[in-house]
């Protein structure tokens, strides 16, 4: 009798990913990649030859042929074109973006992508890496996403899955995960606040541990604030500094742009453990004589902190937020973890010192936290731990229908627990009315077109009548991953709806 595979944990990021693993023994894992790392690049591309390569490979050609090489593509995933984040993305990414149906798609190398084929390319390469490692077919992981993700997003991350025959057996809060890897098996009472600022989102939660629940009192974000707005900061100095001295826009160039995103990010990193840093690139451009032009500057960290000093003033107001729609002061809390590789920033730990009055905690890795989270979370499901873990989470968005005038009528507000039901009555509005569509949106805003539509369903079948007279009660229940189901009951005859949608990312 074989056993069962089993069920990995997956840190799905904007930059990086990686995956982990109870062993056998109770012990959890990172699961190495070849060459010792542990994390690989969220990297997808198709090269001259038409190869697709993910992550390192991927990574290696990206300075090369950056048209056809996909970053970042977490941000866009579950999004529809004309939102506010694609409009930012296609100034950020050399990659192309379209429009779809319903959601936006890439095109590399004269294919044309939904964003969640390339997560399902990324969660392929991980899962292979993990059976390899494990010299068993993994078939069953626990994903996470950021806090922040709407319904729909979600719902991509689930797709993507199942696309490369991965059964996502949970969707959990990338903060959450990190409380996890953080408090399980301590026995702690604690309130901790999880300061969670990866490649491309940011995230803050603030979380109690009793042993071995763990509940999540409020949550915010922002999914379009992360590491890579820390490069861009400098990315603009590079090229206006450019400017100014030759006359030449770099920005055009997808090549240079792509040497200058590399070196921006390896500057970044430097000023972390020094006050300064060389920015040398050769041969970056010609001039009309074709003599070469070389990028010369110098950056200290005195520098980086002003160019970035208001991004991080962003990330605080998040946190104060968090803690006011928590209840709680800064002296209710016990321990701020950091989580994400941007928390290695001094400037950041300064911050938030002063802010709470303490540093923040050691207690978990920044880059490992959220997948050694992700895997205990996984072990709790098997059939033979003795790690049962309850965790209670909340919506980060408010969920609701759109209302006369445009307004959006909530029906789950922000931070409401879930798993979570409740029931809308709906009627006809106008005489002989047969249908009912109601369409549903994310987002705290007062009017539906600032928030995200989630889907638009028809509920149909009613008997024809004077307005006013069906009477119809549609319920929405939001699972413990997130999602969301919608369904409808006619209460004159009992009848379910012949129309039961699910709130879907296609």
């Amino acid at each position: 009798m074989g056993t069962t595979p089993p069920i990995i944990g997956i840190d799905l990021g904007t930059t990086n990913s990686c995956a982990a693993v109870v062993e056998s023994d109770g012990k959890v894992k990172l699961i190495p990649y070849k060459g010792g790392d542990f994390t690989i690049p969220s990297i997808f591309a198709v090269d001259e030859k038409g190869h697709e390569l993910i992550g390192h490979e991927a990574k290696r050609q990206w300075q090369l042929n950056p048209r056809n090489t996909v970053y970042a593509s977490k941000r866009l995933i579950g999004r529809n074109y004309k939102s506010e984040v694609v409009d930012t993305m296609k100034s950020l990414v050399a990659y192309e973006l379209k429009e779809g149906q319903n959601e936006v798609l890439i095109d590399v190398a004269q294919r044309s992508l939904k964003m969640s084929e390339v997560a399902a390319r990324i969660l392929d390469r991980i899962r292979n890496i993990a059976s390899d490692h494990l010299q068993e077919k993994v078939d069953r992981a626990v994903v996470t996403v950021p806090a922040y993700f709407t319904d729909r997003q979600r719902q991509a991350v689930k797709e993507a899955g199942k696309q490369v025959g991965i059964d996502v057996v949970r969707i959990i809060n990338e903060p959450t995960a990190a409380a996890l890897a953080y408090g399980v098996g301590k026995g702690l009472a604690e309130r901790v606040l999880i300061y969670d600022l990866g490649g491309g989102t940011f995230d803050v939660s603030v979380i109690e541990i009793r042993d071995r629940v763990f509940e999540v009192k409020a949550t915010g974000g922002d999914i379009f604030l992360g590491g890579l707005d820390f490069d861009e900061a400098i990315i603009r100095l590079v090229l206006k500094d450019f400017e100014a001295r030759h006359g030449i826009d770099l920005s055009q160039d997808p090549v240079a742009m792509q040497r200058i995103k590399d070196l921006a990010e390896r500057t970044k990193i430097d000023l972390s453990q020094r006050t300064e840093a060389s920015f040398h690139i050769p041969f970056i451009a010609m001039t009309p004589q074709g003599k070469p032009l070389n990028v010369e500057m110098m950056f200290t960290r005195k520098l980086l902190e002003q160019l970035t000093g208001k991004l991080v003033d962003r990330t605080l107001q998040t946190v104060a937020q968090v803690l006011v729609d928590a209840g709680l002061s800064t002296r209710d809390i016990d321990e701020v973890l950091l989580v994400g590789g941007q928390t290695r920033m001094p400037l950041i730990q300064e911050r938030l010192t002063r802010f709470f009055g303490k540093p923040p905690s050691k207690g978990v890795h920044p880059d490992e936290a959220v997948a050694i989270g992700a895997a205990l979370y996984a072990h709790s499901f098997e059939d033979d731990t003795d790690l049962k873990v309850q965790l209670l989470d909340v919506i980060p968005m408010a969920i609701g229908i759109e209302a006369a005038g445009r307004r959006m009528h909530v029906v789950f507000p922000r931070n409401a627990s879930i798993p979570n039901a409740r029931q809308v009555p709906a009627t006809t509005s106008f005489d002989g009315q047969q249908e009912v569509v109601v369409r549903i949106f994310q987002g705290d805003l007062p009017e539906v077109q600032h928030n995200e539509l989630l889907g638009e369903f028809t509920f149909g079948g009613l008997p024809a009548g004077p307005a006013g007279a069906a009477q119809m009660e549609i319920t929405f229940d939001v699972n413990i991953e997130g999602i969301l189901t919608a369904s409808a009951r006619d209460l004159a005859t009992g009848r379910q709806m012949k129309t039961t949608v699910r709130v879907t990312s296609a």
